[in-house]
């Protein structure tokens, strides 16, 4: 037959394929070639290793090369699938998966029922260019729907653009570019965080009895060398998002070591006795300052609200003592106010004493002056009309002198010049007390010779 297959050596040959099913339905035989002869199409040209045929696909009668083995007992190697061969594959697949008519390949590479050998891809009408547009343009679109992001109420947003802050956003439905290009933290701006220090309440916040103390923290050295037990909170909250979140790296330890250290400065500076009693708000505010200035040097981002002293007392050995010293002082404030209420009493009563001794001497005064200057003017008078008429002048003095002489005086009238010897008696003081009984005259009185 003209397209029988021959060993190169002679030895068995191979049967011979039928003319008429053409080049594509060659089958060889299924027995190996005798002798390691390479096995030829049916052509007459011979198979590589990789299984793949030579350049010339026509009958040309050649012998085949010797010393090349078969690639396979009696027929040429599958050839490696191709990208189009793939990519065909793959959509096959994907039909199926979408309930479209895909049921692999049939002889030849074609596949079955879809389009014909050479033909691009389709799915449901789609190229497959298409199909991949619009899978890359639904991943992307979902890609870029991950930027949307709100902000509560509570909150500021801190984008980052590969690590690095570059913006704060307010409350609301914001935007940043996906990730990896950005991000988004949202820290809680308007909670007001609370640090204890020198105790550990159990949970409501408030000192009680049940509370656990912290020596370590709470116990301080006063300005005058005395050691007092201070139990205290902080109150604080986030003023800068972006320095807080990368400028410190613990917060709240940070806020505890510099509170700490802050109160022990101002009560270094204050004695014993006003940290105690009345110097409470000032070492609240003093402190609060302080940690303040210290927290901005850092760039922290954190705004002190409150400086709060829960508990000022002396240590529990030494505590007896400073209650006596306390009552010793408070007795002795307790004299204090008393003597001040009595001096309050006594000064505003002698200087009403002495303002009334002071107005009745003035009184005086002006009276005495006036009377002076009154007996002036009538002298004066008098002795202007002694001037005119000295007879009637003097004999008004003289009047006038006997009525302040025997004025409230036992005066008795005797009239000399009453006949018959006798004295007339006129008891005058007795008729001004009973003006009501005539006066009867006495008898005359015998005289004798």
């Amino acid at each position: 037959m003209p397209w029988s297959n021959q060993g190169s050596n002679g030895g068995n040959n191979g049967s011979g394929d039928d003319p008429s099913k053409g080049p594509d339905k060659d089958k060889s035989s299924d027995k190996p070639a005798s002798g390691g002869a390479a096995a030829h199409n049916p052509w007459g040209q011979s198979e590589g290793i990789a299984g793949s045929p030579s350049s010339s696909s026509k009958p040309s009668g050649g012998k085949p090369s010797a010393g090349k083995p078969a690639s396979g007992p009696g027929r040429p190697g599958p050839r490696p699938p191709g990208l189009e061969d793939a990519v065909r594959q793959g959509g096959e697949r994907l039909r199926v998966l979408l309930g479209g008519n895909g049921g692999g390949t049939g002889t030849g590479g074609r596949p079955r029922g879809g389009a014909p050998s050479g033909s691009p891809f389709t799915l449901n009408g789609w190229s497959t260019g298409r199909v991949i547009g619009v899978g890359v343009a639904a991943v992307a679109a979902l890609w870029l729907a991950t930027g949307v992001y709100r902000v509560a109420a509570d909150e500021q947003g801190v984008v980052l653009r590969f690590g690095k802050p570059v913006r704060v956003e307010q409350p609301g439905l914001r935007y940043h570019l996906p990730a990896p290009i950005e991000q988004v933290l949202l820290p809680q701006v308007t909670r007001v965080n609370r640090i204890e220090i020198g105790y550990r309440s159990q949970g409501d916040g408030r000192r009680s009895i049940s509370d656990r103390d912290v020596a370590d923290e709470s116990t301080m050295l006063t300005g005058d060398e005395n050691i007092v037990d201070i139990d205290f909170a902080v109150f604080w909250v986030i003023k800068d998002p972006a320095k807080f979140l990368f400028n410190i790296r613990e917060p709240e330890e940070t806020v505890k070591k510099v509170a700490e250290s802050a109160m022990r400065e101002i009560i270094g500076r204050t004695e014993i006795q006003p940290a105690l009693t009345d110097a409470r708000q000032r070492i609240e505010n003093d402190s609060r300052q302080l940690l303040q200035t210290i927290l901005d040097q850092y760039q922290a981002g954190i705004e002190i609200t409150q400086v709060q002293l829960q508990r000022v007392e002396p240590p529990p050995a030494v505590v007896e003592a400073f209650n006596d010293v306390q009552r010793a002082r408070q007795d002795r404030e307790r004299l204090r106010n008393e003597a001040e209420t009595y001096r309050n009493d006594i000064i505003p009563r002698a200087r009403g004493e002495a303002e009334r001794l002071n107005q009745e001497a003035q009184a005086y005064r002006d009276q005495v002056v006036d009377l002076a200057q009154g007996d002036a003017k009538r002298f004066q008078q008098v002795l202007e009309a002694y001037a005119q008429a000295p007879d009637a002048a003097s004999r008004r003095l003289y009047i006038e002198t006997m009525e302040q002489i025997l004025k409230g005086t036992h005066k008795i009238l005797l009239d000399d010049k009453a006949g018959g010897g006798a004295v007339p008696y006129l008891p005058l003081n007795d008729m001004l007390k009973t003006p009501t009984h005539p006066a009867t005259p006495a008898a005359p009185a015998a005289s004798t010779k």
